[in-house]
């Protein structure tokens, strides 16, 4: 589900009222915990943090209009996602997460390559989507989209 909003305060007022207490709880853990020089913005029709073009000009591979996305979270359907670009790219980043969703949740992760899905609005360990964010910073990042673009090619 892909939605029409322009920006992420147009997106978070659409959201079905039970999800939008967590929603804005994950919202603020990954504005407070995410590094310097990430913006939020809308992509792909959710709200999401990416490196802007003033910082990396290059932009995205796949659309270089758009910026080079890092983080972003939707309500769909059946689930509330996060999608996160570094635990897609980086093992190590990977491993600790599963690592630490066993002290977060109970609940059995259920993750595609970037995307983490909750079924529940309580399924969601907002502190460790915070800590997560706090993770990589624009540099590393960019850095290691670039190293792992180059072995795609």
């Amino acid at each position: 589900m892909q939605s029409k909003a322009q920006t992420p305060d147009d997106y978070m007022a659409e959201i079905p009222a039970d999800r939008k207490k967590v929603m804005n709880e994950m919202r603020n853990a990954i504005i407070k915990n995410i590094p310097k020089g990430f913006e939020e913005m809308m992509g792909y029709g959710m709200m999401g943090y990416a490196v802007p073009h003033k910082i990396y000009p290059a932009g995205y591979h796949c659309n270089p209009k758009d910026p080079l996305p890092f983080m972003g979270m939707a309500s769909q359907k059946n689930f509330i996602a996060l999608y996160h670009m570094g635990i897609y790219a980086d093992p190590k980043l990977l491993a600790w997460f599963q690592k630490e969703w066993k002290k977060h949740s109970q609940k059995k992760l259920d993750m595609g390559k970037s995307c983490i899905r909750f079924k529940k609005p309580e399924d969601v360990p907002v502190k460790l989507i915070g800590e997560l964010a706090s993770k990589m910073t624009v540099k590393e990042w960019i850095a290691l989209y670039e190293k792992n673009l180059k072995k795609s090619k």
